[in-house]
């Protein structure tokens, strides 16, 4: 069997802007806009009002926070795009240390839900406990950090790394579960932490 090669049609800019036109008018995405504004709202907006923030943040647009009340930043603060900040729904907090940088699409969630009380998933109790990150940590793209995990300060956590117990000041640790592979120099940490 044979195909014809087939090649992408290329528009004339008045055919895109009556296209630029017809998306604007449709009221399927005049009601999505709504959604989206809400729904940024909801995840970032107002859940980032409750929490307690540090000095010099740079934050994404696009990061998503739950629970803003149990959320804590430290001073400079950088948090990549897509990252999930959740602190828990009752006491559980996130707390993050002065310098902490959050590569993109990092989650930290402060609780899980239960899976043997029977029922539904969803309507199960949750486990909570604090995510306690130290200063100058490092967490790098996809990580996730479990309840009750503490990072020391200077720290560094690979991509894709799963962090399910606690890592020690100034460790690098990468895998699923996190395995600690090296320890950051000295020198290389803040003045205020000691790694020996």
């Amino acid at each position: 069997m044979t195909t014809e090669p087939v090649r992408k049609p290329r528009l004339s800019q008045g055919q895109r802007l009556l296209r630029l036109l017809k998306s604007i008018l449709d009221p399927r995405a005049i009601g999505h806009m709504f959604k989206i504004v809400n729904f940024y709202n909801t995840t970032h907006v107002a859940e980032l009002r409750q929490a307690q923030k540090g000095r010099g943040l740079r934050i994404s647009p696009t990061a998503s926070f739950a629970n803003g009340r149990n959320i804590v930043l430290g001073d400079r603060v950088h948090i990549g795009a897509g990252c999930y900040v959740w602190g828990g729904p009752g006491r559980g907090r996130v707390v993050l240390g002065d310098d902490v940088l959050m590569a993109p699409g990092v989650m930290l969630t402060a609780a899980n839900y239960r899976f043997n009380d029977g029922g539904p998933v969803t309507e199960q109790a949750m486990d909570e406990a604090d995510i306690i990150i130290g200063r100058d940590v490092w967490l790098g793209y996809g990580v996730v950090v479990l309840p009750g995990v503490t990072i020391g300060d200077g720290a560094i956590v690979g991509a894709g790394t799963v962090v399910r117990k606690n890592l020690p000041a100034g460790a690098i640790a990468v895998g699923n579960p996190a395995r600690i592979v090296g320890q950051r120099s000295q020198k290389a940490l803040p003045p205020s932490v000691n790694i020996t």
